[in-house]
């Protein structure tokens, strides 16, 4: 049988209006908000959240929309999110696009019925140029891609920098035909991209970029078409983690080696790379504190929701193992 909240009012000797305000925090003395709490706990009452929904446009719920959950960094990211959400007395609604702007549509929607108090959302390059056409009734937090900025708070990796210090690593132990692997459907890869490029031209270098949508399957297919090619170049950086992993499966079934054939470095400082032979040199992202940080400016947002738009530009540490390593070419340690 369900237990109303008529039934706490009638054990706790109240009206039914001090029940609501007792367990909604509002004005009761602590005398009859103890004993409403007893009431509760004699009867087993449990609050309809969904109407409480409905009565409220203040929810205690985060949204959190991610492109690919299966990436280790945006499971990292959630993680931080989560953590940092459940402190601030908050619960989380997690979602996870697969890179597909029909899934994000259908999400955001999803955030609008639920009511979330805010939302931290990762989105595909198409739908930051269509953020504008938008109206959201809550604050968003952009993470890991926001464009060239906006509306709207983000917190992002300094990508063009990063991307550039991979290229300054790899000319310094004597590569010269440094390729390029980039994600097709972020800003993200595009601004990897940039950084890639701007740092070849400077060092008088050309440029061998290649994109492709963020998966292991799509990074073997295209370095399996540059290993048998004419242009296979001495090193490859690559623009996320599962770029590296298709990267070194394409290697590794064509009989080759890391670095004896291919140099390689790319993003993402994920466990395996520091286990494989000879490590992975990769550009350390502070992944938990992207996600903290999110949190912490949704949070600011409800408190002010009338500050300027803020982006938060974070610095990733270029790590160097043994996949870029070259003969003669003295080694530094990780």
């Amino acid at each position: 049988m369900t237990v109303s909240i008529k039934d706490v009012a009638k054990v706790a000797g109240v009206a039914v209006s001090t029940v609501s305000r007792a367990l909604g925090k509002g004005p009761v003395s602590d005398e009859v908000r103890a004993q409403v709490q007893a009431a509760v706990r004699q009867t087993g009452y449990k609050p309809n959240l969904s109407a409480r929904r409905l009565r409220s446009q203040h929810t205690q719920t985060v949204g959190l929309v991610v492109a690919d959950i299966g990436n280790p960094f945006f499971t990292t990211v959630a993680r931080a999110v989560e953590d940092a959400a459940y402190k601030a007395g908050m619960r989380v609604i997690l979602c996870n696009t697969d890179e597909d702007p029909k899934r994000e549509a259908l999400y955001l929607g999803l955030m609008q019925e639920e009511r979330v108090s805010g939302l931290i959302f990762a989105p595909t390059r198409a739908t930051i140029e269509r953020l504008a056409d938008y109206d959201f009734d809550f604050p968003v937090v952009l993470i890991d891609r926001a464009g060239a900025g906006g509306r709207y708070d983000a917190v992002v990796l300094d990508n063009r920098q990063a991307s550039a210090d991979l290229v300054e690593h790899l000319f310094s132990r004597g590569y010269r035909r440094i390729g390029g692997l980039f994600g097709s459907t972020s800003t993200t890869g595009a601004e990897r991209h940039e950084g890639y490029v701007a740092a070849m031209t400077r060092r008088g270098l050309s440029p061998q970029a290649r994109f492709a949508p963020p998966s292991v399957a799509a990074a073997m297919a295209e370095t399996d078409a540059w290993l048998a090619g004419p242009d296979r170049p001495e090193a490859l950086i690559v623009s996320n983690g599962l770029f590296l992993e298709g990267v070194v499966k394409a290697v590794r079934a064509a009989g080759l080696s890391i670095p004896g054939d291919l140099g390689l470095a790319g993003f993402d400082d994920e466990t395996w790379t520091q286990l494989v032979e000879p490590g992975i040199t990769v550009i350390g992202q502070p992944i938990d504190a992207i996600g903290r940080e999110a949190m912490a400016m949704l949070l600011d947002r409800l408190e002010t929701p009338s500050q300027p738009a803020r982006k938060v530009v974070l610095s990733g540490r270029c790590i160097v193992r043994g996949s870029t390593a070259r003969v003669g070419v003295p080694a530094v340690a990780d």
